[in-house]
């Protein structure tokens, strides 16, 4: 461990908080592969956590150990602790109030749907409301529900509205409000001078895609394109799942521009649709980034670290 392994992490943290979600949020390949795109998104997020903290660890360490340390070691290294330490309790304080108001939250949406909600034979396993409005969405947690209205079932077909349950029973499946409870409670922990809501944003965004895409093996693209147009300015309420940056105009476009989906059918396995890389090697490529995003701060810091205390600790 040398003096500037702090700053250089430090640095690190400060980078994959600003500039590289800044990047990934316009490329297009995330379209492609939302599962590989969501787990790159999530170990930029985790790297920066880790940055963070190793900064402040080898910090303090380097003044403990440093037999003479100079004022200058002494103010950039605290820098560097001190900004470990806010986010660490900014990072646990934001776990706690973000969990709680969104337990409380989809408590209580609950408790009202299931007062006011129904069954119908057309949405079988739905609560249907009777609202003004054409809406469906879930209400995520142990308790789930899938709740869509009744204009929502008088606007689309049966087909349409088979698509649509799937899309959101997908989302209760794959627990994708746990996924975008931890992105949020990471851009509540950073400061407000060096976070960025792209990376919240675009998470929320591939959910959608993640639901979409089960959503088409079940019921078929072209159901779910159409349910997608017709529900396009249904409004989503507080503390269920959204569209994120993703717009349904987007997604329709996905779901035109993926291979085998003429009929009922998924994508092709494999397929390149129009943007000439294999599928399997775009998500591929981001699988081995994320890992190595995670892997490089955690060995370039535990290692070093703990070979320095253990020498400072043993005689």
């Amino acid at each position: 461990m040398t003096e500037t392994t702090p700053v250089v992490l430090l640095v690190l943290a400060l980078l994959l908080t600003g500039p590289a979600p800044a990047l990934l949020a316009r490329a297009s390949w995330p379209l492609r592969v939302p599962r590989a795109a969501l787990v790159l998104w999530q170990a930029v997020a985790l790297a920066a956590v880790l940055s963070a903290l190793g900064a402040g660890a080898s910090a303090g360490t380097l003044v403990m150990t440093h037999p003479s340390p100079s004022w200058w070691l002494v103010v950039l290294h605290g820098a560097a602790l001190l900004l470990t330490l806010v986010v660490t309790a900014r990072l646990l304080w934001s776990a706690h109030t973000l969990g709680m108001a969104l337990r409380a939250r989809r408590r209580r949406q609950r408790h009202v749907v299931d007062l006011v909600g129904r069954s119908d034979r057309r949405a079988p396993g739905a609560l249907v409301v009777d609202v003004e409005r054409p809406v469906a969405y879930c209400i995520p947690g142990v308790r789930s529900r899938v709740v869509v209205s009744a204009p929502a079932l008088d606007a689309l077909g049966s087909d349409e509205t088979a698509a649509v349950l799937a899309h959101e029973r997908a989302h209760v499946r794959a627990r994708h409000d746990l996924v975008l409870e931890g992105f949020g409670v990471l851009h509540d922990a950073f400061p407000r001078f060096v976070r960025s809501s792209v990376a919240l944003d675009s998470a929320a965004g591939l959910v959608e895609m993640l639901a979409d895409d089960a959503a088409r093996r079940r019921s078929g693209a072209v159901p779910l394109a159409r349910a997608l147009a017709r529900m396009a300015d249904a409004p989503v309420p507080a503390g269920a799942l959204g569209s994120g940056s993703v717009t349904p105009a987007v997604r329709i476009r996905r779901l035109a521009a993926a291979p085998g989906t003429s009929g009922a059918g998924g994508p092709a396995r494999g397929g390149r649709g129009r943007l000439g890389a294999p599928a399997w090697l775009v998500a591929a490529q981001a699988y081995t980034v994320a890992a190595a995003l995670v892997a490089v701060p955690t060995v370039a810091v535990a290692v070093p670290w703990l070979t320095a205390l253990s020498r400072a600790l043993l005689p």
